[in-house]
């Protein structure tokens, strides 16, 4: 594929804002008094910028936190981009649960009055956060909302990448955004049994990528990422984009994975492919050189033990014994469902950057290559969809 530059790049999480706090070496995560459990949440000082976005305009009173945050990622990323209001780019901004905190409000006094307020259905719907953000950016090109689970914001970049490739755009706004901190949310994925049950005083509420522990894990976070993306080289490159990979495994149910995540196998194997050839050259194929082209690989490690240990096994299955750098920041922010994806990838254009790398502290110290070149990042959700991106320095 010829090769997406990243050209404006923006995030919110418990991190703070733009991974701020990347390389603190301490998670970023605290315990909730009122819901008694650990989330994710974003720091005080950012939720005052986004109290005040949304006293900016008394349309944005009505809308949902997750989309302003999308708003607010978007402003910036394409301020960084130096794109303009009213230029031609496309939107695709993508969440897994939605305006959920604005759904439970609007169905809790439903449920008392047997009425619907004014604004449930349109503050409520998928498509409202791309619209708002075209609305706020007034773009001249397609807006597209969608949710594919934890996977969502990775998809979004595919198809922004299928949008640029096929000479259909030549720019691309794409993000995801989660404000999922709800009493039901949370209550679902500890249905699940997926949900972290460390006490108030843990020094690791999130075990992710803690290959030894003996129970799920999981902390759910908010946040949202957006990038901006043009085809070909660009002068203010971040970093590109050169390979992409997808795929989606058979369920056994709902939000089963399989033992080697054969999802991941596949999406890694063809994102690699796309970057560096499929066919074989002089021999020696795209995937046979996979251990000595990729230097790092930021996975989606949710904290549970399934989602782990079958992402790594997958990894193990592609490069055998000659592993990779490798690292989730799940552990340190939580799981920001939807927007995960981005939020790796931001944290995978902070390391090309800076060329800093921190281990995970539940992994042993690992071989640090030379140089941070070739990055991959993963994202997987319920329904086994994979997505693997290939980022590069610029």
């Amino acid at each position: 594929m010829q090769p997406i530059a990243i050209t404006g790049s923006a995030s919110v999480s418990a991190f703070g804002e733009n991974n701020s706090e990347v390389f603190n070496q301490k998670h970023s995560l605290s315990f909730d008094q009122e819901l008694l459990d650990w989330v994710g949440r974003l720091p005080e000082s950012l939720k005052a910028k986004i109290k005040a976005l949304r006293n900016e305009n008394r349309n944005f009173q009505a809308l949902d936190a997750s989309v302003l945050y999308a708003i607010y990622v978007s402003r910036l990323a394409t301020r960084q981009a130096g794109w303009k209001k009213g230029d031609a780019f496309g939107i695709n901004i993508g969440s897994s649960r939605g305006a959920t905190q604005l759904f439970e409000q609007y169905y809790d006094a439903f449920a008392k009055t047997g009425k619907a307020e004014t604004l449930a259905s349109p503050s409520t719907t998928l498509g409202n956060i791309a619209s708002w953000v075209a609305q706020d950016l007034q773009n001249d090109g397609p807006e597209i909302s969608h949710s594919i689970t934890c996977s969502t914001a990775l998809h979004a970049l595919l198809n922004g990448v299928a949008w640029l490739q096929a000479g259909m755009c030549d720019k691309f706004l794409v993000g995801g955004s989660e404000a999922a901190l709800t009493p039901f949310t949370i209550a679902q994925m500890q249905a699940l049994k997926t949900y972290s049950r460390a006490r108030e005083d843990a020094d690791f509420p999130c075990l992710a990528f803690d290959l030894e522990k003996t129970e799920n894990t999981m902390v759910l976070g908010e946040g949202a990422a957006s990038i901006c993306m043009e085809k070909g080289t660009r002068e203010n490159a971040l970093a590109y984009i050169t390979g992409v990979g997808y795929a989606t495994e058979a369920l056994q149910h709902a939000v089963s994975v399989s033992a080697e995540a054969t999802c991941f196998q596949k999406s890694m194997r063809m994102a690699v492919e796309s970057a560096f050839g499929g066919a074989e050259n002089d021999g020696i194929s795209a995937f046979a050189e996979m251990p000595k082209n990729i230097d790092a690989v930021v996975m989606h490690a949710p904290g549970t033990i399934l989602g782990d240990q079958s992402e790594y096994k997958a990894i193990q299955k592609l490069f055998g014994d000659k592993l990779p750098l490798l690292t989730t920041n799940k552990w340190k922010i939580g799981h920001t469902f939807g927007a995960s994806g981005l939020l790796s990838l931001d944290t995978a254009i902070q390391m090309l950057q800076t060329q800093k790398w921190e281990e995970a502290p539940f992994f042993s110290p690992q071989a640090k290559p030379k140089e941070l070149k070739n990055i991959l990042v993963n994202a997987v959700g319920f329904g086994g969809n994979a997505v693997s991106i290939l980022v590069t320095r610029a």
